[in-house]
């Protein structure tokens, strides 16, 4: 794949833009002089901050649509009750088997002796 003197020139600003950032971030990072300025040991990160807020604040911007409301529903409620039948299910049958005499009590998996 051959580059354009454009697309080579871009790429070159965009790794001295990255090596400059970094220098930087070393540079405060590094400084041992750093806690007398009040700012404490770390770099303060715009884009870390930004994201951390928007994580916080994401349930105030929630907007419930018909969307999330299949989601919730196929992924929480949906597979609960299933589970709750299937084992309703199964329980009562068991113990249809235990009350009729069909199953010893020798054979039982659950006994109190």
């Amino acid at each position: 794949m051959v580059l354009s003197s454009e697309e080579q020139e871009f790429i070159k600003r965009k790794h001295e833009a990255t090596l400059k950032l970094r220098q930087e971030f070393l540079k405060q990072s590094s400084n041992p002089y750093r806690h007398a300025t009040g700012e404490g040991g770390t770099v303060f990160d715009a884009g870390l901050a930004r994201f951390q807020a928007m994580r916080v604040s994401n349930y105030e911007h929630f907007k419930p649509t018909g969307k999330s409301f299949r989601t919730g529903l196929f992924a929480v409620v949906l597979p609960i009750a299933l589970y709750a039948w299937a084992l309703k299910t199964e329980r009562d049958g068991r113990e249809e088997k235990y009350r009729t005499g069909q199953v010893a009590y020798k054979d039982r998996q659950f006994k109190f002796i």
